[in-house]
């Protein structure tokens, strides 16, 4: 079982892989996007930990729906919105159990992914984060490892794709051959999940 504890070091934990990766996002948001990903999740991601340091919500809910709301309120771009919605989706999804199951955590991942789709209109293949979040949420009943796994591999998977959503779309083919940088920070944020829980 999770608790609140858990849940914050899963923040924390993604906060210090943005922190770590920034460069590398905005690098590959530079050909493709506005050349903000890196700096703007990074912006996002220290007010997560901030907040949370100042207020600790004593439900995995809780932390979730803080630090999504978190995200909305300090994140440029379309990415604030996206990771918002995916974080308080999630946090609504477990609602207000002090601790909550591998499954319950599965499941509510699951929703706050099919809200994200919702809001952006992205499937899998559109070369979005939804391609590393779908295989991951899929992956996750096999443990938290094999859901990094299947994140990483889905990230990757957006290299050689046109994408059909987002900024990078108004590109049209030059947008093939470039890593997605929403893939590649969705992957880390799932790498952080598995980071939180030992695996």
């Amino acid at each position: 079982m999770f608790d609140a504890d858990f849940f914050r070091r899963w923040m924390t934990a993604t906060a210090t892989s943005v922190d770590r990766e920034a460069e590398r996002l905005t690098a590959l948001d530079s050909p493709i996007g506005d050349a903000d990903h890196g700096s703007n999740l990074r912006r996002g991601f220290t007010a997560v930990t901030a907040t949370l340091e100042k207020e600790a919500p004593d439900t995995p809910g809780g932390v979730l729906t803080l630090a999504g709301r978190q995200l909305i309120s300090t994140v440029g771009g379309a990415s604030g919105p996206l990771y918002g919605t995916l974080l308080r989706r999630t946090g609504k999804a477990l609602g207000d159990a002090s601790e909550v199951s591998a499954e319950q955590l599965a499941e509510a991942l699951r929703a706050g992914v099919e809200a994200v789709m919702t809001l952006g209109g992205a499937a899998p293949g559109d070369k979005t984060m939804i391609d590393a979040l779908v295989p991951a949420v899929d992956a996750l009943g096999s443990g938290f490892a094999a859901a990094r796994t299947a994140a990483e591999e889905g990230a990757l998977a957006t290299t050689p794709l046109q994408a059909r959503k987002g900024r990078a779309s108004y590109l049209g083919e030059r947008s093939i051959g470039h890593q997605d940088p929403g893939a590649t920070s969705a992957a880390l944020l799932i790498a952080a999940l598995a980071e939180a829980a030992g695996e």
